[in-house]
């Protein structure tokens, strides 16, 4: 998602308690980032204005949860959020950081012996174009990371309304390891009982949109000989 430049957005995000502004700082010790830190930890890659990982750690406060986006412009919106939703619940976001990271390279914020339990990619950038495939959260590439990040045994959980995102997407699943335990095409119509509602996916509800989700599984995979030519795959 696009967002104007916001003036505000430096400064508060200083004074932003939940905020992590060098992450690599915390490489190997993220767990050292949050007030309990025996909690497991999940991660939400492309947070956008941050109401999906507020309202996750206000319904999971036994996970620590580290919401990150690319833009500090972005994550200033999401503070906002955050900040609101905790406080109409009267708690503080003990259990929540937000970050500014390139997911790109995303395994780059962790070290080699760090895990998540969890990651989750709510509505990202589908890039339709072909050339602009291996931009996708869920491309290949980017799988591959996350394999690197997740625990064994971890889950990637992802959401979108864009229908060519998504059956491009459940393939890539498929080849880097992942087992499909979950997968809807009309998530509010499938009686899955523990979604939380995105701003997006509010928005393209109301247009009458279908919303696509599946849960993928780290299972144990050999990956290929020539692993460059893999990740150049669409």
């Amino acid at each position: 998602m696009r967002i104007r430049k916001k003036k505000w957005a430096a400064p508060e995000l200083a004074d932003c308690p939940f905020f992590i502004d060098e992450p690599a700082a915390y490489k190997g010790r993220w767990k050292e980032a949050f007030a309990d830190k025996d909690k497991p930890l999940y991660a939400e890659f492309g947070c956008g204005k941050g109401g999906f990982a507020a309202q996750a750690a206000l319904a999971h406060p036994d996970v620590n949860w580290l919401a990150v986006d690319i833009k500090n412009d972005m994550l200033a919106v999401a503070s906002r959020t955050i900040k609101k939703l905790f406080s109409d619940a009267h708690r503080e976001p003990a259990n929540l950081r937000i970050t500014a990271y390139n997911i790109s390279n995303v395994s780059a914020m962790f070290s080699e012996d760090e895990r998540v339990g969890r990651i989750y990619v709510n509505f990202c950038n589908p890039w339709p174009r072909p050339k602009h495939h291996k931009r996708r959260l869920t491309h290949v590439r980017q799988l591959v990371q996350y394999r690197q990040l997740l625990e064994d045994g971890g889950e990637i959980h992802f959401k979108t309304d864009d229908d060519q995102l998504f059956e491009e997407s459940v393939p890539y699943f498929e080849k880097t390891g992942f087992e499909i335990t979950y997968i809807t095409r009309d998530l509010h119509n499938s009686g899955y009982e523990h979604n939380i509602m995105t701003e997006h996916e509010r928005m393209f509800t109301e247009e009458g949109k279908t919303i696509k989700f599946l849960i993928a599984v780290k299972k144990p995979w050999t990956p290929p000989e020539d692993m460059t030519a893999f990740l150049k795959e669409e």
